[in-house]
């Protein structure tokens, strides 16, 4: 009975309610089509595969045509005359760039009406490619000739030994031609602002530097951090040259003043050219032997004279030419009161106080940026 029961057709009341009279909308229809997949082959189906495509088209097959597409480089003429009275009543150079990239476009049409527009230009007219326009002229001012271009910090570079117009006797100037080109060949010039350090205190020599023009300040500091400036180099002098020679640490400290234009030789191409000219291992005792000089007379300032004041009007002899005999003697002053101070191992505050002292007594004065020595006599008289 339940086989019967089984095998007997199931009444659905969906069925009943939507009987197969009636008919199906269209859309639904059209959805149920489009839906229809058994044309298609699975696997191990054997319903036919689907039609290949033709090799080749038949000769009525139709074939779209392609939409030919804009040149790359046109431009609308309207916006290039847009581009010229901006050019011309607002005087935007953006906009007379696009008319001169236009005038070098590879469409003919934009390259003609870029071109006409420049030619009828105002800002053309003074060369005499434009036509005249009723706006006034602008003149535009000429640019400056090459060689009127300045060096870096305002310096006259100097591009090698043999060419130099300011050689300085005693040094590392006076070498016959083949011993200059011999050190051109062997030595690397650089230009480097104020207060750059050239070497250290207790560091290992690398070579020597030939100052070309500036000043370098050589130095050296305590274990409490005071500094002392031992020396000034000038244009011309040899500093780390001893350091170079023994191949011992550098016993001061390096540091440009002003901009200055230096050349760098290495300890062993130095060597080198010692060994080849003769007339450089003279000049490196000479360089040498002045130093040692210098030194010592340093020395004696420092240690022999009593007094701050004293050591401060020593000082600014110092800085006086010697062959001057008159009795007024007017110094750059170069110099700032901090500098002074490492000059003599004092404090900036104690040069200022003597400064005023010395002002006070008219053994100097100050006329702008020049120290004036009125009486050369009583100021060394002070410095004994």
């Amino acid at each position: 009975m339940l086989l019967t029961k089984c095998n007997q057709p199931i009444q659905s009341k969906v069925v009943e309610r939507f009987p197969e009279s009636v008919p199906v909308p269209s859309k639904i229809a059209r959805c149920r089509q489009a839906c229809d997949h058994s044309s298609l082959a699975y696997g191990w189906n054997d319903s036919p595969s689907p039609t290949p495509f033709p090799d080749t088209l038949p000769e009525s097959f139709p074939v779209p045509e392609i939409a030919p597409t804009a040149h790359p480089q046109v431009v609308d003429p309207l916006y290039l005359f847009a581009c010229y009275m901006k050019w011309e009543r607002e005087e935007d150079p953006g906009a007379g760039w696009e008319l001169l990239a236009a005038a070098q476009s590879c469409h003919s049409d934009t390259r003609a009406h870029a071109r006409m527009l420049l030619t009828s230009s105002r800002h053309l007219a003074e060369t005499g490619s434009g036509a005249k326009s009723n706006f006034p002229a602008i003149s535009i001012p000429p640019s400056p000739p090459e060689f009127e271009m300045k060096a870096p910090y305002g310096l006259d570079i100097i591009e090698n030994c043999a060419g130099c117009t300011h050689p300085k006797s005693g040094f590392f100037c006076n070498f016959p031609p083949t011993a200059l080109q011999a050190l051109d060949d062997i030595s690397h010039k650089s230009t480097l602002p104020a207060g750059a350090i050239l070497y250290v205190e207790g560091q290992a020599p690398r070579g020597m530097f030939i100052l070309c023009s500036g000043r370098v300040h050589l130095s050296t500091t305590s274990r409490e951090g005071k500094i002392l400036i031992l020396k000034t180099a000038e244009a011309g002098e040899v500093v780390g040259l001893s350091a170079a020679i023994s191949g011992m640490t550098y016993e001061t400290t390096a540091e440009t003043a002003t901009p200055s234009q230096l050349n760098f030789v290495d300890r062993k191409h130095l060597l080198e050219l010692m060994q080849t000219y003769n007339e450089v291992s003279m000049s490196t005792a000479h360089c040498l032997s002045r130093d040692f000089h210098t030194a010592y007379r340093d020395i004696h300032d420092l240690v022999l004279t009593r007094t701050s004041a004293g050591k401060l009007a020593r000082l600014l002899l110092s800085q006086s030419p010697k062959e001057i005999e008159t009795a007024e003697i007017r110094i750059p002053s170069s110099m700032t009161h901090e500098e002074m101070a490492h000059r003599i191992g004092a404090s900036r505050e104690t040069v200022t106080r003597l400064i005023s002292s010395l002002k006070r007594r008219h053994l100097i004065r100050l006329d702008g940026p020049t120290l004036v020595i009125p009486d050369r006599t009583a100021l060394e008289a002070l410095a004994v």
